[in-house]
């Protein structure tokens, strides 16, 4: 579809009004200010005036909800309730991703598990196409009680994944050496899905469709990014106009470094840098990361 520059450059400024109103306004917008339901409308369902959104899945489908603009950095987050009871085998995720063949994404996948038996987060990164970057911890609270926040922090020199203020996965660019980094323009998406042949215990623990409808709840649908209105758009979302990529967030600070080791000691369950029989030579950023901790 073809637009003009004068529409490009109207939509644009529109869509940055938008983000310096929500971004220093009310936290707990209406969701569909920023995002459109994507599939499974059925199992949609919304609270207090659009505030809340509860996306659900049974035997017949999943559901989600992604944002009406994609975005070329910034630091996204969504305050999130997971599925209770028996949750084996389903899978929400809060992400990122480019509509591309070789595609960009940046992943929150929560796996669910037996009733009592803790969830595992999942975090996953790809760049033209290429994943294989899991990392996987225990969370250390139930999700299922509460909502709690998970955050993307995304500039052009790291990734950072939080939850709550903990930051859980660091990412650095090392496009520089060959590593993969995303770049491209990306959506902002939520769903839940069925991971029954993978999700929980490599697949050997399947779904309880009796414990269907599952559900997961959503609130705070803010959204702070650069937003890139066509493929085309060559606004430089890399400006420290946005604070986000302001020097201080190119690296953590030295309490959030304390946080990081801690957590992950305790924490982790996963880490594909150390999954020898997957890898037998280590991916290129997991020896940087291993020379890093040595100095």
């Amino acid at each position: 579809m073809y637009y003009s520059s004068i529409y490009i450059k109207v939509m644009y400024l529109f869509g940055f009004l938008l983000l310096r109103v929500f971004s220093k306004g009310d936290q707990n917008v209406p969701y569909d200010v920023h995002y459109n339901i994507i599939y499974g409308n059925q199992h949609v369902v919304s609270f207090n005036q659009g505030r809340e959104l509860q996306i659900s899945m049974d035997n017949s489908s999943g559901s989600g909800f992604g944002s009406k603009m994609n975005y070329g950095s910034g630091y996204f987050h969504m305050k999130i309730k997971l599925p209770n009871r028996d949750s084996a085998g389903v899978v929400v995720a809060f992400y990122l991703h480019s509509n591309t063949n070789l595609h960009d994404e940046i992943d929150f996948e929560f796996l669910g598990n037996r009733e009592g038996q803790p969830y595992n987060l999942q975090t996953n990164v790809f760049a033209n196409g290429e994943g294989g970057r899991e990392q996987r911890i225990h969370l250390w609270f139930d999700p299922t009680a509460d909502f709690h926040n998970y955050k993307i922090l995304w500039n052009n020199h790291q990734i950072v994944f939080f939850v709550d203020k903990i930051p859980i996965r660091i990412f650095k660019n090392n496009s520089n050496i060959g590593v993969g980094y995303p770049q491209q323009p990306m959506q902002l998406l939520a769903t839940i899905w069925d991971g029954d042949d993978w999700a929980t215990n490599g697949g050997y623990t399947k779904i309880n469709w009796s414990f269907a409808p599952f559900k997961a709840n959503f609130k705070d649908f803010k959204i702070g990014g650069c937003p890139i209105i066509n493929s085309n758009d060559n606004h430089n979302c890399n400006s420290q106009d946005y604070w986000w990529n302001k020097r201080k967030y190119w690296e953590l600070s030295f309490k959030q470094r304390r946080l990081y080791k801690e957590y992950r000691a305790k924490y982790i369950t996963y880490d594909y840098c150390d999954d020898i029989p997957r890898y037998s030579i280590p991916p290129q950023e997991c020896s940087i990361n291993m020379i890093k901790k040595k100095m």
